[in-house]
């Protein structure tokens, strides 16, 4: 089979607009959660949120274009164009139709849709843009990137909720290691911090009301009551090794498995058996054709809410053993939970983590919780042994996946 390597990267997060600013202050233990900003979320109790800072669309967007894309739509372009840009794919080197692009959103264009509803309410039908749709749907950020590169191969949007930047990176990898595909554009994007995406996970009862950041989003903590929603767009750049090689692309790690099932239990709620989610790690462990004890680190879907972290500790005592020496943290500590665009921000930083050779810290933690038994790194810690890593992501409607990455090496 083919081996399929990570040529780019690009993230657009909480923690920073680029690769380099958000890996840098992910280590650095700081927090991208803040007072919401976009609006005046008094009425909704919910006070803190990830947003993304000093976002401006024409710098890699364009100002025309980004008239006609909704903001989770500019996310995954900007982060789709550093990605591309890293990883040198041009024209001149790469077919359109060896290329493709895999992409999803939790949610979509909910900014667009709140706004025109609006509108058709105060002012009438005829109001409503006719950009409304091409805006608003959810397949747009796959479409506009592939617009924007030229990609003619499989175009497609996964919408698997908190599980679609995983679940679009590993359906990637299916099709380059498959033969389906040279080189693909894949991740996630989401911008739902407004008043019906607060609104409306609130009514869930699913998010903190804790108005302190430090204390809002704290993975496997006894007094974790809830995530943090946050917003952004991380992207990958996927080629096969003969591929990457052939145009010089510099190397930042390897796909070596991937994982997904379904709980097939609850809309919202894991199974709290951990079953489901123990057999998509399981999954991708076996196609990378390695055994649990060589995984050194797991970026964990670690939402913050009672539920999760105590079925996902679980899960991971499953199939590593009641006493791993496995290294695992939660960017969600840091950033929030990005919805559809979490895996594929996690997945950035769990392949630069690999390159680094350095854990990422789980901020926050000071009581861990009985239920969630894993060994949480704290601080950010070398491991000069790290060479296996899988990133975890569980969504609303029994979603799993998992994906594993190795340090790059010849």
């Amino acid at each position: 089979m083919t081996r399929v390597v990570i040529t780019g990267m690009g993230a657009i997060t909480p923690l920073g607009n680029d690769v380099q600013t958000f890996t840098a202050n992910a280590y650095a233990g700081k927090v991208g959660i803040g007072p919401i900003t976009k609006f005046d979320a008094e009425e909704t109790g919910i006070a803190v949120a990830g947003e993304v800072k000093n976002f401006d669309p024409a710098e890699r967007v364009g100002k025309k274009a980004a008239k006609r894309m909704d903001l989770f739509s500019q996310y995954a372009v900007a982060s789709a164009v550093e990605a591309v840009e890293q990883a040198g794919l041009t024209e001149e080197n790469t077919r359109s139709e060896d290329l493709g692009v895999i992409y999803g959103s939790g949610i979509g264009g909910l900014t667009t849709i709140q706004e025109q509803i609006i509108k058709m309410h105060e002012k009438g039908p005829q109001r409503v843009s006719p950009m409304f749709v091409p805006t608003a749907i959810a397949n747009m950020a796959a479409g506009n990137i592939a617009i924007r590169f030229h990609a003619q191969n499989i175009c497609t949007a996964i919408v698997t909720a908190c599980a679609t930047g995983t679940n679009s990176i590993g359906e990637a990898y299916r099709q380059i290691k498959e033969g389906r595909a040279q080189a693909m554009i894949c991740g996630g994007s989401e911008a739902s911090v407004n008043e019906i995406g607060i609104a409306g996970f609130a009514a869930l009862n699913a998010l903190s009301k804790e108005k302190d950041p430090a204390k809002a989003s704290i993975p496997f903590d006894k007094k974790r009551s809830g995530f943090v929603l946050g917003e952004g767009a991380g992207t990958l750049v996927l080629e096969s090794l003969e591929h990457a090689q052939s145009h010089g692309a510099k190397i930042l790690g390897e796909v070596v498995g991937y994982g997904s099932n379904c709980d097939a239990y609850h809309i919202t709620a894991p199974d709290p058996t951990g079953q489901p989610a123990a057999r998509a790690m399981q999954e991708a462990i076996v196609e990378a054709g390695i055994t649990a004890d060589q995984v050194g680190y797991i970026n964990t879907h670690g939402t913050s809410t009672h539920a999760n972290d105590a079925s996902e500790s679980l899960a991971i005592r499953k199939v590593f053993g009641e006493n791993s020496n496995v290294q695992v943290s939660s960017s969600k500590s840091m950033t929030g939970h990005l919805l559809g665009a979490a895996g594929a921000i996690e997945a950035v930083l769990t392949v630069d983590a690999l390159q680094r050779q350095v854990l990422p810290p789980n901020v926050g933690l000071t009581e861990q919780d009985e239920e969630c038994d894993i060994n949480v790194v704290k601080t950010a810690t070398p491991d000069p042994t790290l060479e296996y890593a899988i990133s975890n992501s569980l969504g609303f409607g029994g979603h799993n996946a998992v994906l594993a990455f190795k340090r790059w090496s010849e």
